[in-house]
């Protein structure tokens, strides 16, 4: 050690600086903009460890021990019952969320979460089919991505609730059906559909529609409205059966040491202009009603009007043999 730096040492002023703070937040993909984060670091002084996943399955997979070391995570709405009967979820301590009060009043007493006790609204939005303009007729249906003229050019969601979701609205059914019988007749229109599909993906296709090897897809309107941003060729509709709706939460995890500065995270993203910033660069629908006032131009993708959002219905919480029922088919249907 050179002489300076011991003596520095010793009178009290180490050589290096102190380790920062650091917070772990685990995230779906495109849901910050570029400066979100960096100037979360340099207001509080810490360093963020920024993880992004694809689905929620991926995240629970990461969650479920209880030692993932993430401290915040976004859950979709559906997830926020389960995820506290297993113990996952800390309490909020709304005095430390001051900026609570931005959010739109649809999502100040949603029926997932009634007080906000353990989940903060972040995004929200609905699956739908973005497609190819050069497709005639438009599709306009679920049963639309049924058609032999899609063969090897049509993708599904890599998400279970959703594609059973979508076979459930094509056969008449909710898409929180929990009756064998109907969830097996969705199975069936499942594997039916498989033979004609490229894939199931998440955000991942985008490119491929973008680039026209993909004319159809089942997707995502934060994810469309990205796709249809790059490619003008391409539109989006809410299909005439219905379609499903979720919002994605933040939650602070039970493991989590650092409880103050992840309230001090989401507090931070519910700043009107930071919620802004991440709808203007990443195209998403904000739960955050001042932050959308913020905002100049509004996106029907996004937000669709009242008489489109009618035919919404939102994911709720199975019960657990339901849901132990539509894994199993989900895996059939995967491995059919």
């Amino acid at each position: 050690m050179r002489r300076r730096s011991f003596l520095g040492a010793v009178a009290g002023f180490p050589a290096c600086r102190p380790r920062r703070p650091r917070l772990n937040v685990f995230n779906w993909s495109s849901y910050v903009a570029r400066n979100t984060i960096p100037d979360f670091e340099r207001e509080f002084d810490v360093d963020v460890r920024y993880g992004i996943y694809e689905s929620n399955e991926e995240m629970l997979a990461r969650v479920l021990s209880g030692n993932s070391g993430w401290d915040v995570v976004f859950p979709s709405n559906y997830l926020i019952l389960p995820m506290r009967e297993n113990n996952l979820l800390a309490p909020l301590q709304h005095g430390w969320l001051p900026n609570a009060g931005n959010l739109d009043r649809r999502f100040q007493s949603p029926a997932w979460d009634p007080s906000l006790d353990y989940s903060i609204p972040y995004m929200w939005g609905a699956s739908g089919i973005l497609f190819n303009r050069s497709l005639s007729p438009a599709p306009a249906s679920w049963a639309d991505l049924w058609e032999p003229r899609l063969n090897g050019r049509v993708t599904m969601l890599d998400d279970p609730a959703e594609v059973l979701g979508a076979c459930l609205k094509k056969i008449g059914e909710s898409i929180n059906a929990t009756d064998p019988a109907v969830l097996l007749r969705a199975k069936e229109e499942a594997v039916q559909q498989k033979r004609l599909l490229r894939a199931y993906l998440n955000a991942e296709v985008r490119d491929q529609v973008v680039a026209g090897d993909v004319l159809a897809a089942q997707l995502w309107a934060t994810t469309a409205q990205q796709a249809m941003d790059a490619a003008p060729n391409l539109a989006f509709a809410y299909p005439s059966e219905g379609f499903a709706v979720y919002a994605d939460t933040a939650v602070i995890l039970r493991e989590s040491e650092r409880v103050r500065l992840a309230h001090q995270f989401i507090d931070y993203l519910l700043r009107p202009e930071v919620a802004a910033a991440v709808v203007r660069e990443t195209r998403t629908a904000t739960a955050n009603r001042a932050a959308r006032e913020l905002l100049r131009e509004v996106s029907p993708a996004l937000y669709p009007t009242d008489d489109v959002m009618a035919r919404g219905e939102w994911f709720e919480a199975l019960p657990a043999p339901a849901q132990r029922l539509r894994d199993r088919l989900w895996t059939e249907i995967k491995a059919a």
